[in-house]
């Protein structure tokens, strides 16, 4: 009988296999349980989380650090510090859940509940959940309590990451934050992809991703329906991505605020495509302050739709988000405003819940220049008399295709 003599493909086949497996190194996996966790939903079981990171993160080979399926663990604020010594997994399959009260942060920073600090190489997934209980720091907030005591000082952001490069952040579901409910700060090569992030449309301030001064950024495939903006970016922000995005309810998507304070904020070569908005209270939004300084330019929205959407594109040089009025500088020469230039927003189409569906306003001292408009079309919801209207103010730029309803802008 005739010796069977391997293919080509099934040696190269077999090598890669060899390669793979040699290439592969060695993951140890420890659980919370193995730290002293009780995973009932009751229990503190922050030292069990704490312990467990600390072996983690010190392991001499990549480690898994994971929270098991079918529990529930109540965790106070803490913070997971870096550096590690090699790339880390967490991953969630069961609950992570916040302290309900307020009160128990007394003593503690109230700005943090889950802070990671300084980790390189982070990846975070298991299809579990965090959930920031958030429900009565929500109610005692003066945006949602009208009358006296209420609280109108910082809350924390649920899950935030600080000074952190290449984490990923995906498939799990992120819920009901006291705050943000995804945050990076001063972080690089970022990605957060296939994440539900709910929260009610009247909790305040509960942005879905917000950036501040993070760079090379890929926001992906998620559901996001929050309080407020579902994405959000300030400070020095870019190579920015967002796509694939289901928005609603919340605040649409935000490119600030800017300015804050008189700062200098940069934001740059940022990209949205492919969402879909949905009964939120804007579209796609540039908010500034009057008075700060910096730039949002080379941006771009494209290929979005809205149903029942306020305010479909907005440009507002005059955002003022406290309770009493901002002074109205716009007639002074010498007021500084963060520039807003190159910016395109193409194939925007859908309904808007608001007679005038492109709004506009810029700066007297610094006009927004080198704006388009390409291919829009925004009807009037349910079809009603009338047609949605575009008010435009100190800006230029250039339409292409069919705009409906027609450009407001002044020719460049």
């Amino acid at each position: 009988m005739a010796k069977a003599v391997p293919s080509p493909l099934a040696a190269v086949a077999v090598l890669a296999l060899l390669l793979l497996c040699r290439g592969a190194e060695a993951r140890v996996l420890l659980t919370l349980d193995d730290f002293g966790g009780v995973g009932d939903g009751i229990a503190n079981d922050t030292q069990a989380l704490l312990d467990a990171w600390a072996a983690a993160c010190s392991s001499t080979q990549e480690a898994v650090l994971a929270v098991p399926a079918g529990k529930v663990y109540q965790i106070w604020p803490v913070q997971l510090s870096g550096p590690c010594k090699k790339r880390l997994k967490l991953l969630i399959s069961g609950a992570i859940v916040a302290p309900s009260s307020p009160d128990e942060w007394a003593g503690r920073d109230p700005m943090k509940w889950l802070y990671v600090y300084g980790v390189d190489g982070l990846s975070v997934s298991g299809g579990g959940t965090i959930d920031g209980m958030g429900q009565q720091w929500w109610a005692s907030t003066c945006k949602r309590k009208k009358t006296q005591p209420c609280y109108s000082g910082p809350r924390p952001k649920a899950v935030h990451f600080e000074e952190c490069r290449e984490v990923s952040v995906q498939g799990v579901t992120l819920q009901n934050a006291q705050q943000f409910q995804l945050t990076f700060t001063r972080c690089s090569c970022v990605k957060a992809s296939f994440l539900r992030v709910v929260a009610p449309a009247d909790s305040p301030n509960t942005d879905g991703i917000h950036l501040n001064d993070t760079s090379h950024v890929r926001i992906t495939d998620n559901l996001i329906s929050t309080g407020d903006d579902c994405v959000s970016m300030v400070g020095n922000c870019s190579d920015v991505r967002v796509k694939d995005i289901s928005c609603g309810p919340g605040h649409g998507i935000s490119i600030g605020s800017l300015g804050k304070n008189r700062t200098t904020d940069m934001v740059e070569d940022v990209k949205v495509d492919t969402c879909l908005l949905t009964n939120t209270t804007n579209g796609v939004r540039i908010k500034s302050w009057q008075g700060g300084t910096g730039f949002a330019r080379d941006l771009r929205f494209e290929n979005i739709v809205m149903r029942n959407v306020s305010n479909p594109i907005i440009i507002d040089q005059y955002y003022c988000d406290q309770p009493t009025p901002c002074a109205n500088q716009a007639r002074h020469s010498s007021t500084q405003a963060v520039e807003v230039r190159r910016v395109e927003f193409a194939g925007i189409r859908g309904t808007s819940a608001t007679p005038q569906a492109i709004s506009i306003a810029c700066s007297d001292a610094v006009p927004c220049r080198d704006l388009e408009l390409a291919n829009v079309n925004l009807t009037l919801e349910g079809g009603g008399a009338g047609r949605a209207t575009a008010l435009c103010y100190r800006a230029s730029g250039k339409s292409a295709g069919t705009v409906v309803p027609p450009s407001c802008l002044a020719r460049s």
